[in-house]
């Protein structure tokens, strides 16, 4: 099966560098994938690298530019101009393990219902993490998937994250795409969990193969308090993107949610303090998650007040109206 390998890129060029380096060294038929490098308005060196790999590597690499901010964006442009039967995305700090195309294909051929593979997600630390980021943050915080299971084929997602993710071609753009998540600073959507929700309601499967096995560039910027706070305050405005799409609550329900995560900040600022006088670790958690209720607040009382928002949030093709840019 011949694979698109789609890499969005802001900004990254040295640990670009290593993801392309690990895609290009694959044990899969070299002829049968291409690698698309999608620029999503990088100021550093990034079109120089790309250029000097498509002198090197002639056929093998393409490149487009996508002026609008927004990896969602990145994505979904580079996606129609992919040449394979499969779409496989991942991020611009990850180093595959040279048989991963091998295996994710694999899962594809089990069973024709099967839309959407993905595989082991491990940490490749820039330094030595702390100890409270290996307990509570070893997951999906990280975007690290490592379950005990080699293999697995299910009508849920299998904790599918965009940075290590394959889909049918068909599927993906019957499904109309990735949701918006970060765009041009601002949290919009659940970017892959929406795209993974679309995929489910279609009727399709997911699958896992342990095998698969990509490693995730961790800075030390990413093992702080601050981070934590920041990546559950994103998460909120994900949830409250994706309970509305799922329930279309009335305003006044949405006025009775932002009371509950009242309440819920309150609590979880107490239950942090008291945790921390105790001295147990999962403080850091409960501050985190006063971000999170905050976050839902925020994009609960804009859905009530913004029209224009609730129009986004309900939109479901985010493959229309894409604008490129692009080089090959």
């Amino acid at each position: 099966m011949k694979i698109s390998i789609i890499i969005p890129t802001y900004n990254r060029v040295q640990t670009l560098r290593l993801t392309i380096d690990s895609f290009l060294r694959q044990s899969y038929d070299k002829s049968l994938y291409e690698i698309i490098i999608s620029n999503n308005n990088s100021t550093d060196s990034t079109e120089e690298l790309v250029s000097n790999y498509i002198k090197e590597y002639p056929n093998r690499i393409k490149y487009i530019r996508e002026s609008r901010q927004g990896v969602h964006f990145a994505r979904n442009s580079a996606a129609k101009i992919a040449d394979g039967e499969i779409l496989y995305f991942t991020d611009d700090d990850m180093i595959a393990d040279r048989n991963l195309l091998t295996e994710i294909v694999k899962v594809f051929q089990f069973e024709p219902k099967i839309a959407s593979v993905t595989g082991r997600i491990l940490p490749r630390w820039e330094v030595n993490p702390p100890e409270w980021i290996l307990q509570l943050c070893y997951n999906g915080l990280l975007s690290l998937n490592n379950p005990p299971e080699d293999f697995i084929i299910s009508s849920q997602d299998c904790n599918v994250y965009s940075c290590h993710q394959a889909i049918l071609s068909h599927v993906f753009f019957k499904s109309g795409g990735f949701n918006p998540e970060n765009t041009a600073g601002e949290w919009i959507g659940d970017g892959e969990t929406g795209l993974n929700i679309k995929i489910k309601e279609l009727g399709y499967k997911f699958g896992y193969n342990g095998a698969s096995i990509i490693y995730h560039i961790i800075p030390p910027q990413r093992m702080t308090q601050s981070y934590l706070n920041k990546r559950l305050a994103n998460q909120g405005n994900c949830d409250s993107y994706t309970a509305y799409k799922k329930h279309l609550y009335s305003k006044p329900h949405l006025y009775k949610r932002i009371l509950i995560n009242f309440v819920r900040v309150f609590s979880s600022e107490i239950k942090s303090f008291f945790n921390l006088i105790q001295g147990k670790i999962v403080w850091r958690m409960n501050h985190a998650y006063t971000f999170y209720y905050l976050n839902r607040i925020k994009y609960d009382y804009r859905l009530i007040i913004d029209s224009s928002w609730r129009e986004i949030v309900l939109k479901h093709d985010w493959l229309v109206e894409t604008e490129t840019q692009s080089n090959s």
